[in-house]
């Protein structure tokens, strides 16, 4: 074809200028390989579906306090997409196939664009969704590359017209809230590939912490022990991992957060005090990261914070105990702002934070999160959200972290008194690619053994936890059967410890657990497993004695469903005179100055602590790998089924102390409740009914199975159980045990040591062998077996330590990442013929 001069910059120009006109998530999509579209009808705006079960239990007529108005600014919604069945039945079984060393796909962790092209949306229907929201006046600011998440941003008057969801001004024990009224709608047309919208209101999750409120005090004579990084190393066994030299070199731990650190040099001052600061690579940065293309929807949020939700709080604990057990890693603090009036900003900051690392180029290969809302009250389309942002992590290689909660297996109503709303459970930690992080209380102080595992000084890092201690779950609450026993009253009944002393003790805080009841479908009560609410189906990994799964695992019983926890760890706050220091220095959230003494600083416990040492354990286990390892459950219920077995391991019975088989991987937790106390629901002061609560005929009563009988929500037990999961963990053990790591890559380094000429009768060189730096041990025989560069002939061959034969040497000793072997010494003789012989 004749083309004039000038025609393919002309053409060049003429492209530019339409690219110019497309939005900026049409751009980035036009990148996405062709799926099959499934909205296959014209939009009618008169024919629409509801999307239940996204309507906070707060949005009653008795908190309304009318519609806001129609021009108030609301940014970065999030419109929550859906795959069709059967993409989403390639995404479960693919991502199994990522963790089971027997698949080719083992480990074969997908970017976010190459998760897109296999298990997003086709181009066309995110094309067709993005044109409905603008027809609607919305701004599209995001397509993520996953393809199954937009984020756009509007007006309170243009979501009413579009979702049919009016916006209302609540007042909910005297604080101001927003949020809709109803159920939104969207037309029949786009419900094959839309779930929903993620949030509609400005209610924040929970961070999962308990601050302790009297001064934190280590050994002293009044018998209080409180926890501190060198403590928490003797105990769960993390000293012979750093002592190896694995401490998280090369590792990077993001934890998830609604705002800023209020002091970067709390972190400093931490680690300083307690001898962390040697371990000179550990570094912290905030950061608020940037979608992968299109508006940047992660303003900094800045300090936020109150005494009664001290976020601040929440970002430096995380911090300073991700590090204390990775004390070599980079802590990266992320978060982004969503409360900006008077914009408003419906989508829980840490939650943009996440969706924007996944689906960047290089996304981290672990995360700590320490906030949680409970299945019910979180919305069917935000369960779906977590569940679908943890499947894109999880395949990226991304092993994700979250808190269990702190308010037993009452879920539904964290930080209050009285359980009320029946059992339930995290949606932010129930989903199946998840380790859901439990927490315990140490049993010395029950058990009247505090000497035996607390020394009577400290050492200068401020430690004194002399071994192991034996762990019981967490649990403040005056339905406590051990701290019932331990005060000489009754568990329930009106002569019960909570009866009897006038709502003293009442509490929820304690260590969550439970089964997955309302990840999908609606409540028929508000906030309460109720209706048509199910659970997540039991994974296939979930399968260990001890947990309900039924025939294929030694069970009499199978729930069906995803139980939670996976793991657990210390978490307590100080009912039993144990609980964890940390530098936080902000007065007006609680904190007080880091300075002196660390018996003055601030002090708490929850499941806050527990997930980021978790994490921080994953990236001991990582570097010990070599590579990230995505949903690490897998591997924890393959251990624990090896050491539990058909019967349980009295071997590893937490109960023994100090006297605990050091072989083991997990502490089985056997002795003790995490039991809250409960009372029947009352709204707006008409009662609605009693939920999982036994004998409130004489005042509070018993989180129960039954409220019949006394069944308590939930009890500890040989295995696997609901108030600690697995158990906890000996850190030594379980990364030691950590299966299909790297195989070792030996190298062998050859080095002239001799002047190799036309000539000369002999010359010396030496062999080194090495291991690569991120490789698992050798193991078995190395044998070396030397072919000599050209114009040598190969006289001998020795080498210290070696068994060396005329051209080869042996040794079976194991050799760690990055070490070498002593070298071996070759002598050759330089044949007649030699042009410079070279050695490399």
């Amino acid at each position: 074809m004749f083309r004039k001069p000038g025609f393919a910059s002309f053409a060049v120009a003429v492209l530019t200028c339409l690219l110019s006109i497309v939005s900026p998530s049409r751009v980035q999509a036009q990148t996405r390989s062709q799926a099959t579209p499934i909205i296959t009808q014209g939009i009618d705006e008169s024919k629409l579906v509801t999307r239940k079960g996204n309507t906070r239990p707060e949005a009653n007529p008795g908190n309304d306090r009318g519609p806001v108005l129609n021009n108030l600014p609301i940014e970065h919604i999030l419109l929550q997409l859906r795959r069709s069945p059967k993409q989403e039945q390639e995404l479960k079984l693919f991502i199994d196939e990522l963790h089971n060393p027997d698949s080719p796909n083992f480990h074969r962790w997908l970017t976010a664009q190459q998760f897109g092209e296999r298990f997003g949306l086709a181009q066309q229907d995110l094309d067709t969704i993005s044109r409905w929201l603008e027809s609607h006046g919305f701004k599209v600011n995001v397509v993520y590359p996953s393809g199954i998440l937009i984020d756009f941003s509007g007006t309170a008057g243009q979501v009413h017209a579009a979702f049919h969801a009016e916006i209302h001004q609540l007042e909910v024990n005297g604080v101001k809230h927003i949020a809709n009224m109803r159920d939104p709608q969207i037309p029949a047309a786009l419900a094959p590939a839309v779930a929903g919208i993620v949030s509609l209101h400005d209610f924040r999750p929970h961070p999962m912490l308990q601050m302790h409120k009297a001064r934190p005090l280590f050994t002293d004579s009044n018998g209080n022990f409180s926890v501190v990084p060198g403590d928490l190393a003797t105990i769960y066994n993390l000293n012979p991992v750093f002592s190896s030299g694995i401490s998280g070199q090369g590792q990077t731990i993001v934890v998830i957060e609604d705002g800023d650190l209020y002091s970067m040099s709390d972190w400093t001052t931490f680690r300083s005090t307690f001898g962390l600061s040697s371990y000179t690579s550990g570094s912290l940065t905030q950061i608020h990261p940037a979608p992968p293309s299109g508006s940047n929807n992660c303003s900094d949020p800045g300090v936020i914070g109150t005494a009664m939700n001290p976020v601040d709080a929440e970002a430096i604990l995380d911090a300073e105990y991700a590090s204390a057990a990775a004390p070599s890693a980079a802590i990266q603090v992320a978060s982004c702002a969503d409360l900006t009036p008077p914009k408003y900003i419906f989508t829980f900051g840490g939650l943009i934070a996440l969706q924007n690392l996944i689906n960047a180029a290089n996304p981290p290969s672990i995360v700590s999160i320490s906030y949680g809302e409970c299945e019910a009250v979180n919305g069917a389309t935000a369960n779906s959200m977590y569940n679908m942002t943890y499947q894109q992590a999880v395949a990226e290689g991304v092993s994700v972290y979250v808190a269990a909660g702190d308010s037993g297996a009452a879920g539904c109503d964290q930080g209050q008194a009285e359980a009320t709303s029946g059992i339930a459970v995290s949606a932010f930690a129930s989903t199946p690619y998840n380790v859901a992080v439990g927490g315990t209380d140490f049993g010395d102080t029950n058990a009247g053994t505090n000497t035996t595992y607390w020394n009577s000084s400290n050492t200068p890092d401020y430690a004194s936890a002399l071994s192991y201690i034996p762990e019981i779950p967490w649990n403040d609450s005056c339905t406590s059967a051990l701290l019932a026993s331990y005060l000489g009253y009754p568990v329930y009944g009106s002569s019960s410890l909570c009866n009897a002393l006038f709502g003293l003790l009442d509490s929820t805080a304690a260590g969550s657990g439970g089964p997955s009841g309302c990840a999908t479908g609606t409540p028929s009560i508000s906030g309460v497993v109720s209706g048509s609410c199910a659970g997540y189906a039991k994974p296939s990994w979930q399968k260990v004695f001890g947990n309900p799964c039924g025939s294929n695992c030694g069970s009499s019983t199978n729930d069906g469903v995803r139980d939670i926890p996976d793991v657990s760890l210390f978490a307590a706050d100080g009912l039993w005179s144990h609980y964890y220091v940390f530098c936080f220095s902000n007065p007006a959230d609680g904190g007080v100055p880091c300075t002196g003494d660390p018996s003055a600083w601030a002090g708490a416990g929850g499941t806050s602590f527990a997930s980021p040492i978790m994490a921080g354990v994953q990236a001991l286990i990582n570097q010990r790998a070599g590579s990230r390892q995505g949903n690490p459950n897998p591997v924890f219920y393959s251990l624990a089924n090896t050491e539990y077995g058909t019967s349980g391991n009295p071997s590893c019975n937490s109960t023994s102390g100090n006297a605990i088989s050091p072989s083991c991987i997990f502490h089985d937790v056997t002795l003790g409740d995490m039991a809250v106390d409960c009372i029947p629901l009352v709204v707006n002061n008409v009662t609605i009914g009693t939920f999982n609560c036994f004998d409130t005929a004489d005042g509070d009563g018993v989180l129960s199975t039954s409220n019949t009988a006394y069944q308590p929500a939930y009890g500890t037990s040989t295995g696997w159980d609901f108030a600690t999961g697995i158990g906890s963990v000996n850190v030594a053990n379980l990364v030691n045990n950590w299966p299909n790591l790297n195989p070792a890559v030996l190298s062998i380094t050859k080095t002239h040591t001799g002047n190799f000429t036309q000539g000369q009768q002999q010359a010396t060189y030496t062999v080194t062998v090495s291991n690569g730096a991120g490789a698992g041990p050798t193991s078995g025989t190395v044998t070396v077996t030397e072919t000599v560069p050209s114009g040598l002939t190969l006289v001998s061959m020795a080498g210290t330590g070696w068994t060396c034969a005329a051209s080869s040497c042996t040794r079976s000793d194991a050799l760690s990442g990055g070490g070498s072997y002593a070298t071996i010494t070759v002598t050759a003789n330089v044949a007649a013929n030699a042009s410079s012989p070279q050695v490399n």
